[in-house]
């Protein structure tokens, strides 16, 4: 590109769209880092001297529309509070280097058309958590360039649809890339449905991972989709019709035939052990501790 185009060389890059990029190249690590974006974000929304949390939400935030405002007096109070702004600027950090927290601010982000008290204060219970582990960061290079995929669901979780949520995360070179945490489309009847339509879509995404690696040169001989519940895993490759599964939409069932195929496997690993537990569900500290650790998420 030098040849065609006026340039500099300016050595490795540093920094990009707020993400600090640290290197041991000795003993071949990289981090990722949001420390200086996070530390921003709470001294916008003055939560910079506020006490830390362990976790991002706990079980007493039972968000729903219910708690929205419900009179022109409410509506007005909240009017003056940036909860859009302040949810965006989560957003941001999650979407980038915090799988952490993908799944409180998918719950936030439900009533940005008109959220309540409670809805704030659950914001601001995501920026105490960030407080204290705004220095966590990414770091890749701790295990070998194997894709791993974990794919995991919540029956009826939300309040108001009484949909599933669908979490699904991906690893590589012992660190998460790519992760999901996002309401079903449909309600599920059962948990295996769900669990069901959550691999349906880490599948999606599995393939994708796949030729992307395959473009810049990277191929394995096996690719491993895992998930906690085995009656999913069983449908899968066994996908029978019968009552209890004659209700699943056919799309659904694309799954079926990327097994066929022998594209990728679809494994069966323990709830202990699989990190995207924390993309559906509000988890205890210390079992939120143990999935942010399998996804790389640590102190430099």
């Amino acid at each position: 590109m030098g040849s065609k185009f006026a340039m500099k060389d300016l050595g490795s890059a540093q920094q990009i769209l707020g993400m600090r990029i640290m290197r041991d190249r000795k003993n071949k690590r990289l981090w990722l880092s949001q420390e200086k974006y996070i530390k921003k974000v709470l001294d916008r929304f003055n939560m910079k001297d506020a006490k830390p949390v362990g976790t991002p939400l706990v079980a007493h935030f039972k968000l729903s529309t219910e708690l929205c405002p419900s009179n022109d007096k409410e509506k007005e109070e909240m009017s003056k509070i940036p909860y859009a702004s302040a949810v965006g600027s989560l957003m941001y950090a999650m979407v980038c280097t915090r799988p952490d927290i993908a799944y409180s601010v998918g719950v936030v982000s439900r009533f940005l058309t008109n959220p309540g008290k409670q809805h704030w204060q659950a914001v601001n219970w995501i920026l105490r958590y960030l407080k204290g582990t705004s220095h966590y960061c990414l770091c890749f290079g701790q295990d070998e360039t194997t894709l791993e995929g974990f794919t995991d669901a919540d029956m009826a979780r939300d309040m108001d649809t009484r949909k599933s949520t669908t979490g699904y995360l991906y690893t590589f070179a012992g660190a998460a890339v790519s992760w999901v945490s996002r309401l079903q489309r449909i309600v599920a009847l059962s948990t295996t449905k769900a669990e069901y339509i959550a691999a349906t879509e880490a599948c999606k995404e599995m393939l994708w991972m796949q030729r992307f690696l395959g473009e810049i040169g990277i191929k394995k001989d096996k690719y491993v989709l895992y998930c906690d519940s085995q009656s999913a895993i069983h449908l899968a490759k066994n996908p029978a019709f019968h009552s209890k599964t004659k209700h699943i939409d056919l799309r659904y069932h694309w799954i079926c035939h990327v097994l066929e195929e022998k594209q990728l496997s679809f494994e069966k690993i323990h709830t202990d052990r699989n990190p995207a537990d924390m993309l559906t569900k509000i988890l205890p500290q210390n079992k939120h501790e143990l999935c942010r650790g399998m996804v790389g998420l640590s102190v430099t």
